[in-house]
């Protein structure tokens, strides 16, 4: 038996609060605790931690301090504007669920931003530039791109399925 119309659109919503949820305890976590996640950022950029005697890091690293603390900050901002985002979407979404589905329809914009600012954070941020520009990798205890790639692949999931075409 398939969804209703009503089912698929709370589906939708649901997910997009989840993903808002995520990046807002992650900002909130960061803003809590600086220390942990700053420790990832800074190690991640002086590729310390990679093979060793690797020209790469040579060229690439970063070592100063205060572009380590722009990074940390900047990416704490995008998790918090990400999750501000998908809420704003959630609430429109909640507020035309019951509307027909053009009107449903036009109101995934906040989310679908907040979606895609998800993935470009965790998937362009962490898998492309962390992981493959600064060889985070090669590093056994800075490594996160696993956890990375599964924030970015539930984000563009959700994406997704939310810019699939609602019908009356």
């Amino acid at each position: 038996m398939m969804p209703t119309a009503l089912t698929v659109k709370l589906a939708k919503t649901v997910l997009v609060f989840s993903i808002g949820l995520f990046a807002a305890l992650a900002g909130i976590g960061n803003i809590l605790d600086p220390a942990t996640n700053y420790s990832f950022v800074e190690h991640v950029l002086t590729m310390d931690t990679v093979f060793p005697n690797n020209p790469l890091a040579a060229q690439r690293a970063i070592t100063d301090s205060t572009l380590h603390k722009l990074a940390f900050w900047l990416i704490v901002l995008t998790e918090l504007v990400v999750a501000g985002l998908c809420f704003w979407g959630t609430i429109q979404l909640l507020m035309t669920m019951r509307s027909p589905a053009v009107v449903y329809n036009a109101a995934k914009g906040p989310a679908v931003a907040g979606l895609c600012l998800a993935v470009v954070l965790w998937f362009t941020g962490f898998v492309a530039v962390g992981g493959e520009w600064f060889l985070m990798w090669q590093s056994s205890d800075w490594n996160g791109i696993a956890a990375a790639f599964r924030f970015a692949a539930s984000a563009f999931l959700a994406l997704i399925f939310l810019v699939l075409e609602d019908r009356d």
